[in-house]
């Protein structure tokens, strides 16, 4: 006998787009940094380089459906899109609430430069400020919650970890009608409690149901030197992105300006757990990037490149 099953039996989308994985100076081919991540429709902008609003526009994305903006640290190619997205959205007719998560400074500099403008959008903007001392619940609501975490950079910068709350368990209907439980009850077995069938009995909870898709979840890895401490924060991930601005030949230099190499970053994947690594922020003297990989992959062999335009499925 076929089985049917109330609740979740396809997954909801979690997928991130690419928008952009040069560092500080962009290129022909990559822009500064910026990420779009789609979870359950939950539109998530995760730092907002010179150009961002071209790139969505680009690659199709829903630009007015972006509702929450991640802006890692205060490096030009990190934020300097941000005057020109929040622009455009007020032009467009922009009327939902814009939260914005963001280290201390850059509330006041939007504020100044809407003033010296005669600037005032259409939309409410809400801001958050990010700690760059310990791990922050900064968003949360029925599917989804995002973390931020503190990074090794120059100034203050955070990753930030997004995750999907644990699916509700899976009823099988047939054995809902087998045992005499009433489908009034499905949300309590839904919780993984145990019900009471027509006769008065105590039906299991796992007579009546199986275990769900475990959550996913994608941590950022913004600018930062090698650190072993942000393992803690990400362990078990199952999309790690780690930047990777130089080869290793250029561990010195990663090390003085406090980035990282291919070879650090696939050791951070290794010593985390992380299913998937995914290198970016590639600094602009790199015309090709298959040496990121190469190097990588010898500690850590499941990992890929972030080109702009790339679409990723979680």
């Amino acid at each position: 006998m076929l089985h049917l099953f109330f609740s979740l039996t396809v997954r909801q989308t979690f997928e991130l787009l690419i928008l952009g994985s040069s560092s500080a100076s962009p290129t022909n081919g990559r822009n500064a940094s910026a990420q779009l991540l789609n979870i359950a429709e939950r539109y998530f902008l995760i730092d907002c380089g010179e150009a961002t609003q071209i790139q969505l526009r680009r690659f199709k994305a829903k630009f007015q459906a972006i509702d929450h903006i991640f802006i890692s640290h205060l490096h030009g190619d990190h934020f300097f899109g941000l005057p020109g997205l929040l622009s455009s959205m007020h032009l467009l007719g922009r009327k939902q609430k814009l939260f914005i998560y963001a280290p201390p400074g850059l509330q006041e500099l939007m504020a100044k430069l809407n003033a010296v403008s005669e600037t005032k959008l259409s939309f409410e903007t809400h801001w958050q400020e990010t700690s760059a001392s310990t791990s922050k619940l900064l968003f949360e609501d029925d599917k989804v919650e995002v973390l931020s975490f503190p990074l090794q950079h120059r100034i203050h910068c955070t990753g930030f970890l997004f995750r999907e709350k644990k699916y509700p368990r899976k009823i099988d209907k047939y054995k809902l009608e087998k045992n005499k439980v009433s489908t009034a009850d499905i949300q309590l077995l839904r919780k993984g409690l145990d019900v009471l069938n027509a006769d008065g009995e105590l039906v299991k909870n796992a007579e009546l149901t199986i275990d769900p898709l475990p959550p996913r979840s994608f941590a950022y890895c913004s600018d930062t030197r090698y650190n072993e401490d942000v393992c803690s924060y990400i362990q078990g991930v199952d999309l790690l992105y780690h930047e990777s601005t130089f080869l290793e030949d250029q561990a010195a230099r990663a090390v003085k300006t406090f980035h990282s190499t291919a070879k650090q970053a696939s050791e951070i994947a290794r010593k985390a757990g992380a299913k998937q690594l995914l290198l970016g922020h590639f600094s602009a003297r790199y015309r090709v990037l298959d040496d990121f990989i190469k190097e990588a992959s010898e500690r850590f062999p499941n990992c890929v490149l972030a080109s702009d335009g790339k679409l990723i499925k979680i």
